[in-house]
Order: C-alpha cells, then sequence, then structure tokens
C-alpha cells in the first residue's frame, strides 16, 4: 500500500499500545482460556488471558463490507427456506448422496428420520445462529455468512468484491468477542495509541452490535416459546464441549440475556444431557435439574437449547452422545440448530447452490429456473444477481461431468495449486489445500471422493499488513482477513409450506464479526488456534 499502515512505532508507542490493548482486554471480557501447553494447572478455571488479537483494526475495503452486510437478510430467507419442512425432498436428496459416504452426516440424518418418525413436538419458533433452531409452526434462524475479499487476477482494473466462503447454521462463535474487539480498538483510537496511523478516524470504525444482536435473537426464540407447560420457571440452555476455552464469548451472550431481557440461562456439557435433563412423558417437555439445587425443588423448562457443541465428529465420542442428540431433537425446546438445519449448512449445499444454471436448450426451449429463484420466488433479479456475485467457484467430487472435470483438476499437483478441498465439517483445521490435495486423495477410497468439494482459492488483495498479539507475543506481517455476517430471521413454517405469504416474519442483519491470520496460513479459525479477531477501519 502506497501509505504505511500499521505505522512504525516507536520503542514507547510500541509499549503503551500494547500495555493499554492487554489491560482493556483483560477488564472487559476480551478474553480466552490459557492454552494447556502455556499453563499446566488451572484451578477452578481461575485463570484466562487476552483472546488473539490484531493490534489495528485491519484496513477493509468499504463497497465490499457494506454489499456483504446488505445481502445478508436475502441469504436468510434462502437458507430458511431450504430449512423449511416443505423443501425437505430437495436437502434429503443432497443429504442422501453425502450421507452414503460420511459416517458422521449418516448419523445426523439417521436421528432426524427416526425423529420425524416419531412425531415433532414443537411449537415455539426456530431460531438458529450462527445458528439454529426448528419447530412446528414457525422458524427462527442466528445464522454467519463468512467472505473474503476477492480480486480478479486477469483484470488489473478490477474492483475487489466478496466472495463466500461457508455458510455457518450451527455453532458460529465469536459474536461475544467481536463486539469486544471493535470497542477495544476504538477505545486504543480515543487514547491515542495509534498516534498518527493513516485511515483511522470515528467515521472508519464502525460500531458491531453482534453481542446484542445474536441475544435478541435467542430472546425471542425464548419468548416465541411461551409459558412452560410442565414448569413455570422457564430458560434457555446452552450446550457447550468440554474443557471449553472460548467460554468467556459464550458468556456475553448469558450476560445480555440476563441484562436486556432478564432471561436465565444455563450450561451443560454434551456428556451431561442425560444426567441433568429429562422429557416429560405427555408433553416431551425438556427439563433441567440443576445440580446446584436441592433435589426436591421443582425442574426448569428449557424453551431453546442453544448447540455451541455438536458440530463435528469429536463431540460424539460414545452412542451414548447420539442418544443425547436425539433426546434434545425429541423435545418441545427450541432446538438453535435442528438437525434439519444444521445439515442445510453442509458444504455440499452452498456447492449445488453455486452450480451454473443450464443454458437455454438449442430448441429455443426456456431454461429451467435457477435453485435461487426457486427458493426465492419473490426475490428481485438485482437481488438473486447479488447472491450469485458473492458465489465463488465449486464443483463436486462425484461423478457427474462437472465432478469428473473437478477430479481432473483435483490430481494434478499444479492445478490443484489454485484449489482447496472441504469436507462436511465445521470448525478450523479440517481442509486440504493446493498441492496437498492430489496426496490427500490417494490416500482415500476413491467412494468416499464425493463427500468433499472442490473450491476454488480467492484471490486476496496482498499488502494488507497489521500486528497480531497472541499469547502475549507480538507477530507482525502480512494478513488476510474473512468477514463473518451475522442474521436473525424468524418465519412460519406452516405458511411456507402452504405458499401463503408474507412468511418471513423478521429479518435483519445484526452484526459482524473479521477473523484475520497471516497470508502464509491457510486456515483462519481462531479457536482452533490458526488466528485472530479483529476488526475493520474502512477505506474508499
Amino acid at each position: 500500500m502506497a501509505t504505511e499502515y500499521p505505522p512504525t512505532l516507536t520503542p514507547e508507542q510500541h509499549n503503551f499500545l500494547l500495555t493499554s490493548l492487554t489491560d482493556w482486554s483483560l477488564c472487559h471480557g476480551l478474553t480466552v482460556r490459557p492454552q494447556p501447553v502455556f499453563v499446566r494447572e488451572n484451578p477452578n478455571n481461575a485463570l484466562a488471558t487476552h483472546a488473539p488479537v490484531a493490534c489495528f483494526p485491519s484496513v477493509f475495503p468499504r463497497e465490499p463490507f457494506v454489499r456483504a452486510r446488505d445481502i445478508q437478510v436475502a441469504y436468510n430467507e434462502l437458507y430458511a427456506g431450504i430449512a423449511s419442512a416443505g423443501r425437505e425432498e430437495w436437502l434429503g436428496g443432497i443429504i442422501e448422496e453425502i450421507a452414503s459416504v460420511d459416517e458422521f452426516i449418516a448419523q445426523l440424518w439417521k436421528v432426524y428420520k427416526e425423529v420425524k418418525a416419531e412425531g415433532f413436538v414443537q411449537v415455539g419458533r426456530q431460531l438458529c445462529n450462527f445458528h439454529f433452531f426448528q419447530i412446528a409452526k414457525g422458524r427462527r434462524g442466528l445464522f454467519r455468512s463468512d467472505y473474503m475479499v476477492h480480486v480478479d487476477p486477469n483484470n488489473a482494473n478490477a474492483a475487489p468484491e466478496v466472495h463466500q466462503v461457508e455458510f455457518n447454521t450451527i455453532a458460529s462463535s465469536f459474536g461475544g468477542l467481536a463486539t469486544r474487539v471493535s470497542q477495544m480498538h476504538k477505545h486504543l483510537y480515543r487514547i491515542g495509541a495509534y498516534g498518527d496511523a493513516p485511515y483511522i478516524n470515528e467515521a472508519s470504525l464502525p460500531d458491531n452490535p453482534a453481542t446484542s444482536g445474536l441475544a435478541d435473537g435467542l430472546a425471542k426464540g425464548h419468548n416465541a416459546y411461551g409459558e412452560g407447560v410442565v414448569s413455570k420457571e422457564t430458560a434457555i440452555l446452552f450446550l457447550v464441549q468440554d474443557g471449553e476455552r472460548n467460554a468467556f464469548d459464550q458468556r456475553w451472550l448469558e450476560y445480555s440475556l440476563l441484562e436486556r431481557h432478564g432471561i436465565k440461562s444455563y450450561r451443560i456439557t454434551f456428556s451431561e444431557i442425560p444426567l441433568l435433563t429429562t422429557l416429560h412423558a405427555d408433553t416431551r417437555s425438556l427439563l433441567y435439574h440443576p445440580p446446584q439445587r436441592p433435589s426436591t425443588s421443582l425442574p426448569i423448562e428449557i424453551t431453546t437449547v442453544y448447540f455451541r457443541a455438536g458440530y463435528g465428529p469429536s463431540d460424539y465420542p460414545t452412542p451414548q452422545s447420539w442418544v443425547s442428540r436425539a433426546h434434545i431433537e425429541r423435545s418441545r425446546a427450541i432446538k438453535c440448530p435442528t438437525i434439519l438445519t444444521q445439515l442445510a449448512g453442509s458444504k455440499k449445499v452452498q456447492q449445488v447452490l453455486a452450480a451454473p444454471t443450464p443454458p437455454p436448450s438449442s430448441s429455443g426451449a426456456s431454461s429451467p429456473p435457477s435453485i435461487l429463484s426457486t427458493f426465492l420466488p419473490h426475490a428481485s433479479p438485482e437481488t438473486l444477481a447479488k447472491l450469485e456475485s458473492t458465489f465463488a467457484r465449486i464443483y463436486p467430487l462425484d461423478t457427474s461431468p462437472l465432478g469428473l472435470q473437478a477430479r481432473k483438476i483435483a490430481l494434478d499437483p499444479e492445478r490443484a495449486k489454485g484449489y482447496v478441498l472441504k469436507p462436511q465439517r465445521e470448525g478450523g483445521g479440517n481442509n486440504i489445500y493446493k498441492s496437498k490435495i492430489p496426496e490427500f486423495l490417494k490416500g482415500i477410497p476413491e467412494e468416499h471422493w464425493s463427500g468433499y468439494i472442490l473450491m476454488e482459492l480467492i484471490v486476496t488483495p496482498g499488502g494488507v499488513r497489521n500486528m497480531v498479539l497472541k499469547n502475549g507475543q507480538v507477530m507482525e506481517g502480512e494478513v488476510v482477513g474473512e468477514l463473518g455476517v451475522y442474521g436473525v430471521c424468524l418465519w412460519d413454517a406452516a405458511a411456507r409450506k402452504d405458499g401463503k405469504e408474507p412468511w418471513v416474519k423478521v429479518n435483519k442483519e445484526v452484526g459482524w464479526l473479521l477473523r484475520t491470520k497471516g497470508s502464509a496460513s491457510e486456515e483462519g479459525g481462531v479457536a482452533a488456534g490458526f488466528g485472530c479477531v479483529d476488526s475493520v477501519v474502512l477505506v474508499d
């Protein structure tokens, strides 16, 4: 970049910045639990450290940032349509295909079909968030759509645009810390910690309402459930992983629920589901029995189950784990997400959505409607074009003509350098990049290849630099960022199935997240150890 950013700091400025950043982070809960490699013992989980964080807000082009946030409401409605029961045949066809080669997807699908055969009893709305819930009549979603800035390498005059990395329907994290890091960068600017750094001013540092927006979405799901059927006392239940290091990000949502809405929430791990919860025999109300209360006290009826676990195979180490997931799915509580919604967020669905529309036939017959227009029948051509503009090139690895073409690319060491191979997984550390793809594919049975998608790498702008503070150490160099946009959507599933309008009741974009990593790093997951939380300084 022509202007130096971040600027070179004197030793005194460097010390002032790091001291101010670290103290603000620890005072304001921009924190994580330390990794065991740094702290062998953490009695009562009393120790915490700053989250991996960018010292300066990263430069981000304004127009792509605005476009990504503006298109979120269309993405909300699109995935609401995909996860509606009336569209199960379309989604089910995709899931059946990948379930034949992916045991984890197959187990999720099996549980869903078993519970469906028994009959759903949810009566509220579905909520999701970077997550999602399902109910008998209404549904609510909390989503996060992730993007990277793309520049056309074949057009030197091309404007930067955003290309979608993935769409998250379960356990998308860092909404709590995303708000904190934006506040921290603005605080550092206001106290003069950035000196004469270019670009940074009040107008270029946007506010980030992610914490309150996501908590408000959870609150709407809780209120949609209504009064308890078995117990007068109701609450939201957070399902978390054992040894969760990112607990503070989750806690911010809990605190916001209580402070803004007076709604209590409780946390349990997957392994505690059969120990601390029961289903009422008649209503299938999910009842929580807090271990801190006397055994004679009445249970708490759970309105909403918010999954911050359950998105990968490691969360289901035993057959009992799947029994526990079915236990939650069978319950009356709103699930965030339901299994159907979780499956809607699979990479294969993203690939099918991004497939090009077949051209008109030579006979002059009109081409079939695009998948997007099928799920968004009332969307304007302009909205559909904006959605399509965010699609990266994604290929199947099946035996279709397009899949066979992709297999040739994936097995060629030179051509594969422009691609990433993705399984049907959430969380960091699962992807295979560039020249490692051919060797990986040759090491697994060919019949398993169709469980993956091949995605063209997004070409990000060069020359973006930053300083990252991680585990007390500063790293400086060229970086790339991944922008996540959060959305909340509430819809009436019955109206959607019957073709009644309006079926979408609430549809909002509620904040954003920037995760930044070194340009040489391939993965970007913060919790998985690959990146840091960041905010933007917008430039024109």
